[in-house]
């Protein structure tokens, strides 16, 4: 598979509650990071990120770029409550699987700021 095929399937996996699938692909070295996150391993990010599974719907992918053996992902998802969110991720794949994620995030959908302006 190809890293942007590999990406896809992680964020499949959180849409389909296919944790088993996510296992696979998660390198044992991983590294998480986020502005919440400083670099979880693989058992923290399991315990903190995949509950999340539970109120994810559908991912809709903006962009995917692949470039060596990093992948740009920003993508809108979809909660159950409805609610649509737009984040960007850059995920590292090496032999296969993932070793890192960077998850930027921090707006809805739609912007809750005004056209032009800014909330604060």
């Amino acid at each position: 598979m190809s890293p942007a095929a590999i990406a896809r399937r992680c964020f499949e996996a959180y849409a389909n509650s296919d944790r088993a699938t996510l296992e696979a692909l998660i390198a044992e070295d991983f590294a998480f990071s986020s502005p919440l996150d400083n670099q979880l391993d693989r058992e923290a990010y399991f315990a903190r990120c995949w509950p999340n599974h539970q109120t994810i719907e559908h991912f809709h992918f903006e962009r995917v770029i692949e470039q060596g053996d990093e992948v740009v992902v920003t993508y809108e998802g979809r909660n159950t409550a409805g609610n649509v969110f737009r984040n960007t991720e850059v995920l590292t794949i090496r032999d296969g699987r993932i070793c890192a994620v960077e998850v930027y995030f921090g707006w809805n959908v739609p912007h809750t700021a005004p056209l032009g302006g800014s909330t604060t």
